[in-house]
């Protein structure tokens, strides 16, 4: 239980909702299977199987959004609707229009959706209603707006602000790689991009690279920002920042999982303990993040 990629949304705090309403909220929402001729399905399930679907553990939760979609590649679907419009060809003595083309298609679609395969998938978010946080662990805004969505229909109200702060991720990584100094509690890292802000956005990316270079200086002096930026915190958690403010690639130190070498071996003790250190971790890092760029600013969620 590590998330890798987080989108970080505000809520108050603390968060007046009382954990067994909101568990039964999330019941009511259950995903339901696939049906035959439905392409996708979305709706929460337990984190844990065959428990809550609300996972509790030292006043943290855990919630969990599954999906069932049907695989149905375009290109079977372009096949069949090809040999039916050959069909109708012969049929009518005159090549199908595009109406028709666009009926043989859904039509197609149809009959084909019972017999596809259904892919499931989930999304994990992470709620501490203590401090107001929800951690969605996703690699694009998209699906942390699908748990989002998902959350505004289940509750009456749910009253979410962007995490955002007074500096721009940008110009702040700008600065601390231009001076060569990392903000307090966390160190630069080899990773680095850099991009032009005018429309053709050129950019340079350094991997396992010095950032104290004079190349890199330069590009800086020509205007180039800093649009990912690689940085460790405190010595137990490295992730790489970027622009939007999300943090990617996330990573616990061996410092960090160390504690928990007493809990291999039973799977159930191994989630509870990683989750517990997961969001000890990130309730300590994240208020470091937003120091670091100025401080929090209140914006609301569109």
């Amino acid at each position: 239980m590590w998330f890798r990629n987080l989108v970080v949304y505000r809520l108050p705090a603390p968060w007046a909702i009382d954990s067994e309403a909101f568990a039964e909220r999330l019941a009511g929402r259950a995903l339901p299977p696939c049906g035959a001729i439905e392409a996708e399905t979305r709706g929460w399930v337990p984190p844990v199987k065959g428990g809550s679907y609300l996972h509790v553990i030292g006043g943290q939760w855990l919630i969990r959004l599954g999906s069932e979609h049907k695989l149905l590649p375009s290109s079977v679907v372009k096949q069949f609707v090809e040999d039916r419009a050959i069909e109708l060809e012969e049929q009518q003595g005159f090549k199908p229009g595009r109406r028709q083309l666009r009926e043989l298609k859904e039509r197609v679609t149809d009959e084909l959706l019972p017999r596809a395969f259904v892919r499931r998938r989930s999304e994990w978010a992470w709620i501490d209603p203590v401090d107001g946080w929800l951690v969605v662990d996703a690699a694009s805004d998209a699906r942390a707006e699908a748990i989002v969505e998902m959350l505004r229909d289940t509750l009456d109200e749910l009253p979410l602000r962007r995490f955002d702060t007074e500096r721009s991720p940008c110009s702040a990584m700008t600065e601390w790689v231009a001076e060569g100094d990392a903000p307090a509690g966390f160190t630069v890292d080899r990773e680095l991009e850099l991009r032009a802000p005018d429309e053709e956005k050129a950019t340079v990316r350094y991997l396992r690279h010095d950032l104290e270079g004079e190349e890199i200086a330069a590009h800086i002096r020509a205007g180039k920002r800093a649009t990912r930026l690689a940085m460790t915190w405190s010595d137990r958690v490295s992730f790489v920042l970027a622009d939007s403010g999300h943090l990617r690639r996330l990573a616990f130190l061996d410092v960090v999982k160390e504690s928990l070498d007493g809990t291999s071996g039973d799977g159930d003790a191994e989630f509870a303990a990683q989750f517990a250190l997961m969001t000890g971790e990130l309730r300590r890092m994240l208020p470091a993040v937003a120091e670091a760029l100025g401080g929090e600013r209140a914006v609301d969620v569109a």
